[in-house]
């Protein structure tokens, strides 16, 4: 491995790590979403900060090290918004996810520290070709998609969905079943699909590994993009798909598409919410009836009986073992699998 960089997560799908490659400043009019740039750090932000390396692990930073990144897009309620098209004169952008997204930063939540500050230094070329996400995606043939699917959709970023994943990835695992998990929506992270693997998941893939850095994109872009992780996870032959999207479907990461998109394939709806009223917005919105909802809305009696008095849906707080029977219960009914 070449240590002069520190390669981030969404490096993973390349071989750069592995393999030379040459530096090219190019103009600001011929970057594009998913170029694989070097930047050079030169304000680490808050020593909370860690990069997210290609196998998950966590990284410090401190400044004037240089990291590869590819530029994309955020526009997250909670934490921060930023792209690359709003990068200056300067050159001058930030980290806008651990996995190394770049873009500049357009806005934050107060309750999040100073995010690490970069100067654009050249894209990534060989052979004098300009290296992208795209450069390391191989064509495959369209395969259908038709094992049964358990989405996980959340009212909001940090809603739960992740945790809720793996819980029901680890009772298929218990039940003898191959799960593959993946999130189909976001911006790029690996730790989400890690935590299905670390629950035993026997595959995991995101957009990711179809060239995305995030799934913000035009909505031709993304839907052709879907139907190729569509078919790496019917590729997986696996007997459950474990599958989420990430944020909110009514945000910009298309979720919207990924949710019509797979509809026929959907066996099980576990929403995870911040209040019972985003439930009911949830279920209005895109025409679904969770068979669950969790996350912080059901942290308490109360929490549940609004969200079952508003909604009329069964409402679990799934990181407390002794729901767990029920959970089994539900998933056994609705995929035709013994849990």
């Amino acid at each position: 491995m070449n240590h002069k960089y520190i390669y981030t997560s969404l490096t993973r799908i390349s071989d750069l790590a592995e393999k030379e490659f040459t530096l090219k400043k190019l103009p600001k009019n011929q970057w594009e979403t998913g170029d694989y740039v070097v930047c050079k750090i030169i304000d680490a932000g808050s020593t909370e900060l860690k990069l997210e390396l290609p196998n998950g692990r966590m990284r410090g930073v401190i400044g004037e090290e240089s990291i590869v990144g590819a530029l994309g897009e955020r526009f997250a309620t909670l934490e921060a918004t930023g792209t690359w098209k709003e990068v200056k004169n300067d050159l001058k952008m930030n980290v806008l996810t651990a996995a190394g997204l770049l873009g500049k930063l357009t806005s934050k939540s107060v309750f999040i520290p100073n995010m690490i500050e970069v100067i654009y230094t050249a894209h990534a070329f060989r052979d004098d070709k300009k290296l992208t996400m795209n450069s390391f995606v191989k064509p495959l043939k369209e395969v259908s998609l038709n094992i049964p699917v358990i989405l996980f959709v959340g009212t909001s970023m940090s809603a739960g969905k992740t945790t809720s994943a793996r819980i029901v990835t680890n009772l298929f695992k218990q039940a003898g079943l191959q799960v593959v998990g993946a999130k189909l929506t976001g911006a790029g992270r690996y730790k989400d699909i890690l935590a299905m693997k670390d629950a035993g998941a026997d595959s995991v893939l995101d957009f990711v590994d179809v060239g995305l850095p995030s799934s913000i994109c035009p909505r031709e872009e993304y839907y052709r993009k879907l139907r190729l992780l569509l078919s790496k996870i019917a590729l997986q032959k696996a007997d459950v798909a474990v599958i989420e999207i990430g944020a909110s479907p009514l945000e910009s990461y298309n979720g919207d598409i990924a949710i019509d998109t797979i509809r026929e394939q959907i066996k099980c709806v576990i929403l995870s919410a911040s209040d019972p009223y985003a439930v009911y917005g949830i279920m209005k919105a895109f025409d679904i009836i969770p068979d669950i909802v969790t996350g912080i809305s059901t942290n308490t009696l109360a929490g549940r009986k609004m969200v079952e008095k508003l909604c009329n849906v069964k409402a679990l707080n799934l990181i407390d073992f002794n729901t767990t029977k029920e959970l089994k219960q539900i998933l056994s009914s609705t995929t035709g699998f013994s849990v």
